[in-house]
């Protein structure tokens, strides 16, 4: 009886046509947008790019032509979209997302690295834009919210629901900005809130006090932004930032509440041939002076964490550098969690080697490094199935499309990724949140601060 009436809940839905075009990210470089037409309607989808990426990503596919966006055009990957996936797609049911990832990686793509499936040929960011576009349709076929319906493909609950704390990203360094500052992002986390609406009033008003303590101290054109919206005074010492954010949530009134991130993205300043890390790597004067072995560098993070309220800490050491990602791991694991982006790109392969050499407790989820909605859930399950934590990532080159909000509440995480309260693009993914947590009402709560191991009350 269950089943029948189960299936009376569910509409019969096929592909009848997938449209791809060229779009630009909020860096105006272009990306893949796709739209699925199915007896329900139309789903679109945008993918994601990133500036500091990982080598070991899933390929998105560029033009590579120097004349028309600098080689980044992405008019392939729509062709590919249009030409290769869609008559292969084209009469399946909408509800078959891990068929379709599946079809679409494994046999209209083929490509392959040492760690899996590369997704070179069709592109990374060809076939991500179909699978999202995809599970959209499959939950408007299921007669349910997107969030409800990434819990299905996962095996999770669909009654209680973890509302996530916001990492806001707000002082932009790295590969993000413009500044000397070496590290990539330094976050405030309201862990103290009660409620995700809550949290956002806290990560607003810090970020309000910091544009001005910002401004009293550099002047002015100190408060631009960086791509995800934090600021970006021209400072170096990455002591410093974390100093003016204790400045702001201090004078915000919020200190009892908030706790700090980093993502360091330490590939950007590792010097290979040195096997060392430059922490002036942006200045074209910096000497051999800057540069910290990795012990050096790890002794720095501990400081960090006994002098701050840091709990997290994102690619402290180069994508390759497992041996000093193990002894940070080991030295911090238990107060901080050490997260793994560049080091293991959503790649379940990678997640495994992490977890053998105990190279971090903690994953970043983006879902254009890997490249399907299904490999991402997988993903995200690995993790879990090993006591990681797993933290719901944007790129720095984002869309107006809010996928990752209903990906983290689906997949019950506890905590997001999606820069500071500023941009359009980033706010997005953020006012989404505000909405399902006013559609759930009872039936979710705040991961708080258990947002490393939230847990279903």
């Amino acid at each position: 009886m269950l089943q029948a009436i189960s299936g009376l809940r569910r509409a019969m839905a096929t592909i009848q046509h997938l449209r791809a075009r060229e779009i630009l990210d909020s860096r105006g470089t272009p990306t893949v947008e796709v739209e699925l037409s199915c007896e329900l309607g139309l789903f679109r989808a945008a993918v994601p790019s990133g500036a500091s990426t990982g080598v070991y990503e899933a390929l998105e596919l560029r033009d590579k032509e120097g004349k028309r966006y600098w080689g980044k055009g992405c008019l392939k990957a729509v062709a590919n979209v249009e030409r290769v996936i869609g008559p292969a797609v084209v009469g399946r049911e909408v509800t078959k997302q891990v068929e379709i990832d599946t079809l679409m990686v494994q046999q209209l793509d083929g490509s392959k690295n040492e760690w899996g499936w590369c997704k070179s040929h069709l592109g990374a960011n060809a076939i991500l834009a179909v699978s999202l576009a995809l599970a959209r349709a499959g939950a408007a076929a299921n007669r349910v919210p997107l969030y409800q319906y990434l819990a299905r493909l996962a095996g999770y609950s669909e009654t209680r629901f973890v509302l996530p704390v916001p990492a806001l990203n707000v002082i932009n360094g790295g590969s993000h900005a413009g500044n000397k500052l070496a590290m990539q992002e330094f976050m405030v986390l309201p862990t103290g809130a009660a409620t995700f609406k809550e949290s956002m009033q806290i990560g607003a008003e810090v970020y309000h006090h910091l544009k001005k303590v910002i401004v009293k101290k550099y002047g002015m054109n100190a408060a631009n932004v960086g791509d995800e919206g934090g600021f970006a005074p021209n400072i170096q010492e990455n002591d410093e930032g974390l100093d003016l954010l204790m400045e702001a949530i201090e004078k915000s009134g919020h200190l009892a509440k908030v706790d700090l991130g980093i993502d360091a993205a330490a590939s950007e300043f590792f010097v290979s041939e040195e096997k060392k890390y430059d922490l002036d790597f942006k200045n074209p004067l910096k000497t051999k002076a800057s540069q910290l072995s990795g012990e050096q560098l790890a002794q720095l993070y501990c400081l960090f964490a006994a002098k701050y309220p840091l709990k997290s800490i994102e690619d402290p050491f180069d994508q390759d550098d497992w041996e000093h990602s193990s002894l940070l791991t080991k030295k911090l694991g238990k107060q901080v969690q050490v997260v793994g982006d560049d080091l293991l790109v959503t790649n379940s392969a990678r997640i495994r080697k992490a977890i053998e050499k105990k190279a971090c407790n903690a994953l970043l989820l983006k879902v254009n490094e890997v490249g399907t909605v299904s490999e991402s859930i997988q993903a995200a399950k690995d993790a879990k199935a090993a006591g990681w934590g797993v933290m719901v990532s944007h790129r720095s080159g984002e869309t107006e499309d809010c996928f990752i909000a209903d990906l983290v509440v689906g997949l019950g995480t506890g905590e997001i990724k999606a820069g500071a309260p500023c941009r359009s693009e980033r706010l997005a993914k953020y006012n989404q949140l505000l909405r399902v947590e006013e559609e759930l009402g009872g039936r979710a709560h705040y991961a708080g601060r258990n947002f490393r191991f939230p847990r279903l009350a």
